[in-house]
Protein backbone atom coordinates (compact mmCIF):
# COMPACT_ATOMS: atom_id res chain seq x y z
CA UNK A 1 0.00 0.00 0.00
CA UNK A 2 2.64 2.82 1.15
CA UNK A 3 4.56 2.10 -2.18
CA UNK A 4 1.54 2.18 -4.27
CA UNK A 5 1.64 5.71 -2.91
CA UNK A 6 4.62 6.63 -3.32
CA UNK A 7 4.42 5.83 -6.91
CA UNK A 8 1.33 7.83 -7.52
CA UNK A 9 3.17 10.60 -5.89
CA UNK A 10 6.33 10.39 -7.98
CA UNK A 11 4.11 10.18 -10.88
CA UNK A 12 2.01 13.15 -9.86
CA UNK A 13 4.85 15.35 -8.98
CA UNK A 14 7.18 14.32 -11.93
CA UNK A 15 4.30 14.85 -14.41
CA UNK A 16 3.46 18.40 -12.84
CA UNK A 17 7.46 19.57 -12.90
CA UNK A 18 7.71 17.87 -16.33
CA UNK A 19 4.70 20.43 -17.93
CA UNK A 20 5.15 23.49 -15.49
CA UNK A 21 9.04 23.08 -16.83
CA UNK A 22 8.38 22.95 -20.20
CA UNK A 23 5.31 25.79 -20.40
CA UNK A 24 7.59 28.04 -18.78
CA UNK A 25 10.84 26.97 -20.83
CA UNK A 26 8.08 27.50 -23.96
CA UNK A 27 6.90 30.99 -22.51
CA UNK A 28 10.79 32.46 -22.19
CA UNK A 29 11.46 31.01 -25.97
CA UNK A 30 8.35 32.41 -27.08
CA UNK A 31 9.66 36.15 -25.48
CA UNK A 32 12.72 35.37 -27.17
CA UNK A 33 11.22 35.46 -30.08
CA UNK A 34 9.07 38.28 -29.46
CA UNK A 35 5.95 36.41 -28.52
CA UNK A 36 3.87 38.05 -25.90
CA UNK A 37 1.48 35.68 -24.62
CA UNK A 38 -0.09 38.52 -22.12
CA UNK A 39 -0.55 41.04 -25.40
CA UNK A 40 -3.85 42.42 -25.28
CA UNK A 41 -6.40 40.90 -27.84
CA UNK A 42 -5.86 37.95 -29.86
CA UNK A 43 -2.98 38.83 -32.32
CA UNK A 44 -0.43 36.79 -33.65
CA UNK A 45 2.12 37.40 -31.09
CA UNK A 46 -0.57 36.13 -28.08
CA UNK A 47 -1.76 33.19 -30.74
CA UNK A 48 2.35 32.41 -31.27
CA UNK A 49 3.18 32.82 -27.20
CA UNK A 50 -0.03 30.74 -26.11
CA UNK A 51 1.20 27.92 -28.90
CA UNK A 52 4.30 27.84 -27.79
CA UNK A 53 3.46 27.64 -23.77
CA UNK A 54 1.09 24.31 -25.13
CA UNK A 55 3.88 23.06 -26.76
CA UNK A 56 6.04 23.54 -24.31
CA UNK A 57 3.68 22.01 -21.39
CA UNK A 58 2.88 18.92 -23.56
CA UNK A 59 6.55 18.14 -24.72
CA UNK A 60 7.86 18.82 -20.67
CA UNK A 61 4.85 15.95 -19.94
CA UNK A 62 5.92 13.32 -22.26
CA UNK A 63 9.84 13.78 -21.26
CA UNK A 64 8.83 13.23 -17.79
CA UNK A 65 6.56 10.03 -18.55
CA UNK A 66 9.76 8.78 -20.32
CA UNK A 67 12.40 9.38 -17.60
CA UNK A 68 9.65 7.94 -15.25
CA UNK A 69 9.39 4.66 -17.44
CA UNK A 70 13.44 4.54 -17.95
CA UNK A 71 14.00 4.56 -14.34
CA UNK A 72 10.83 1.93 -13.74
CA UNK A 73 13.07 -0.45 -16.12
CA UNK A 74 15.89 0.49 -14.16
CA UNK A 75 14.38 -0.98 -11.05
CA UNK A 76 13.47 -3.76 -12.73
CA UNK A 77 9.11 -2.87 -13.03
CA UNK A 78 7.14 -2.98 -15.75
CA UNK A 79 5.07 0.21 -16.57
Amino acid sequence: MASDNRNLLVEGLSDAVGFVGGALLGFWLGRLFGLDIFAAGYGNSAIGGIVLVGLGGGLGLQIARRWRRGQAKKQGKDT
